[in-house]
């Protein structure tokens, strides 16, 4: 099929940037997203122009780097999909597709479609080590974790940190990641002895990266490929609260 890309070129994070189309001929409905810009730059390098940079690197939708607007969506327009394992199939002959990076203070454009995520990074190593008793491990089968506790922990540590939530959010709230890492560990026995520092710290980091307020909207869950839910937002307001009275 044939589309055509509108994709955003911008040189570092102190360039202007902009939109530059390019008419893509050929494209198999087979093609994931990132293939389909893999043969785009192919094409662009044997015509002696700069290839557009992105990011990518497992391909299986674990690793969050493909993180691309795509037609005013995060990942796409496929519920609970990454960019990498969106595919062409759900494009149609003739579409013009209007790709862009995540706009956010907290990540600033490098080049192109890539994107500075290392706040995210630094809201995690805010959040600090757990405390573990020195000598041989407990048997996981002896640490006693209600079913309910385990699968809404499970369903917090499947964030992949990639932006998507700050991508969506007409704020730039990273709630929901901070919501997901900190409320992963809030459920679990081995989180419990830094429980009040790991939330107080990982806000006021969250805060200081330049991130905006969450107003409840909901459109980080709606496109985050992971499906996390905006309770755990709840849950990260709860512990935070708490931790500020019991200080």
């Amino acid at each position: 099929m044939n589309l055509t890309l509108k994709v955003w070129r911008q040189k570092n994070k102190y360039d202007k940037g902009g939109f530059v189309i390019y008419p893509m001929e050929g494209v198999s409905h087979e093609m994931s997203f990132p293939e389909m810009f893999d043969v785009l730059n192919e094409r662009l390098i044997a015509k002696g122009e700069e290839p557009i940079a992105f990011d990518h690197d497992c391909r299986e939708g674990i690793c969050g780097m493909c993180s691309m607007f795509i037609n005013g969506r995060a990942h796409g327009p496929q519920k609970g999909t990454t960019t990498c394992q969106l595919h062409m199939r759900h494009f149609k002959d003739g579409d013009t597709i209007v790709v862009e990076p995540w706009r956010a203070k907290g990540f600033p454009v490098i080049k192109d479609l890539v994107i500075d995520r290392s706040a995210f990074d630094r809201i995690m190593s805010a959040g600090g080590f757990i405390s573990a008793n020195t000598g041989s491990a407990q048997d996981a089968n002896n640490i006693p974790i209600p079913k309910k506790n385990a699968d809404e922990a499970f369903d917090a540590a499947s964030c992949i940190g990639c932006g998507a939530c700050v991508a969506s959010c007409k704020n730039s709230s990273a709630m929901l990641f901070v919501a997901a890492k900190v409320s992963q560990l809030a459920l679990l026995p081995q989180g419990q002895v830094e429980r009040r520092d790991r939330a107080i710290n990982m806000v006021k980091q969250m805060d200081g990266e330049g991130f905006g307020n969450c107003t409840n909207t909901g459109s980080c869950e709606a496109d985050c490929p992971k499906q996390i839910s905006i309770l755990h937002i709840a849950r990260l307001n709860r512990e935070y609260l708490m931790a500020n009275i019991l200080e």
